[in-house]
């Protein structure tokens, strides 16, 4: 049985909670067993289990736990234009004027309980009551690696809008897999978002860290993926990665995210 939408996307609360606290800690934390630092990486939502080395890193998980051939990174799902150009999309911009992403009309941005001091924490829905995604400013810098699993790098595009002094960022979809969790549910995270951290190289990565440089310190725009989530509307099967980034929603999350500038 498949797990209820509101637990697969979380109320502002909590999914700002997942995406702040993790295995790596905040801002001069020390895990055990690791003193690799991976840069920006505040918000994560992975777990820290140990992993053995996968086969090749391009290797997508899938729902049941086996990986399966995954695309290459891409400038977007395939066959597909900007949603945004064909209307019905509208402009937000954060309350302390720093950032702006455009959005469906139909979609909500509502403030979220726990914004970073100085930032603001805003929760985008689809109008229904889920979740898709959660934009936070002012957060604190650095964290630690705790520990390596096989990952998947399903979409990825540069964000020349948002770059900095030390790089720029990028839009990414990605997941995570823990061989040693049994529960198919729960061995694969899912996530979208933008990062800073430099792209994974060989068969392991750190945990996924939605985390990109922006003054004072960093912020984060990002959102969970459950191919497990159940919802009126939804198909009632199992979505794989690759699918749901043909989907609809999927695309509008991408170009909302990836339309993320500075205000002004």
């Amino acid at each position: 049985m498949g797990r209820s939408a509101g637990s697969a996307l979380m109320s502002s609360g909590a999914l700002a909670l997942a995406l702040t606290l993790s295995s790596c800690g905040g801002a001069g934390s020390d895990s055990p067993g690791s003193d690799q630092e991976t840069p920006d990486a505040q918000p994560v939502t992975t777990s820290s289990a140990a992993a053995e080395p996968a086969p090749t890193p391009t290797s997508a998980p899938t729902p049941g736990g086996s990986p399966t051939p995954a695309p290459q990174p891409s400038s977007g799902p395939s066959g597909t234009a900007d949603p945004s150009a064909d209307g019905g999309w509208t402009t937000y911009s954060t309350a302390d004027g720093s950032l702006a992403f455009d959005h469906p009309e139909d979609w909500t941005v509502t403030d979220a309980a726990g914004a970073p001091q100085g930032g603001v924490s805003v929760v985008v829905g689809d109008g229904t009551g889920r979740d898709l995604a959660t934009l936070q400013t002012n957060l604190v810098t650095g964290a630690v690696c705790p520990a390596e699993m096989p990952y998947s790098l399903l979409d990825s595009e540069p964000l020349p809008a948002l770059a900095q002094e030390t790089g720029t960022p990028r839009f990414v979809f990605e997941g995570r897999m823990d061989p040693s969790e049994t529960d198919p549910m729960l061995q694969n995270t899912l996530a979208y978002g933008i990062t800073s951290a430099p792209e994974p190289t060989g068969d392991t990565a750190c945990p996924i860290a939605h985390f990109f440089t922006w003054p004072p310190s960093g912020a984060a725009f990002t959102g969970i993926y459950d191919p497990f989530a159940v919802y009126p509307g939804k198909p009632m099967h199992v979505d794989t990665p690759q699918a749901y980034m043909e989907t609809e929603e999927y695309q509008d999350i991408r170009a909302m995210i990836t339309s993320l500038r500075p205000a002004s």
